[in-house]
């Protein structure tokens, strides 16, 4: 769960991706480590299904912080190498987070 008071803002990156790893993983392991280090990064949710259907949102201070982020140079290579061979389809959309909540439950006995 991010724990942080908005507003702030979403990220939200849909794809579809193409047969084959072709060093997605480790790329994508690597996207994560290097935005948790960028100015403005409070967290990342993820899920990708079994047919290749994935999302992703990263959540931001601020949409100077996203900008930063999508002028880094390894971020840039990354999505270029996307556009060229992980994905068959992809969108991103950038929200403001205007309210927020849940909690933590309890697991049952």
């Amino acid at each position: 769960m991010i724990a942080t008071t908005p507003p702030y803002y979403a990220v939200i990156f849909s794809s579809r991706r193409n047969d084959g790893d072709h060093d997605y993983a480790a790329t994508a392991e690597a996207m994560v480590r290097l935005a948790s280090q960028q100015a403005g990064f409070l967290g990342l949710e993820s899920v990708r299904d079994a047919d290749g259907n994935g999302i992703t949102v990263s959540y931001w201070e601020s949409e100077a912080a996203i900008a930063d982020w999508r002028r880094n140079a390894e971020h840039t290579q990354a999505r270029q190498r996307g556009r060229a061979q992980w994905y068959a389809a992809f969108s991103v959309r950038v929200a403001r987070v205007d309210r927020a909540y849940g909690t933590e439950l309890a697991s049952p006995a």
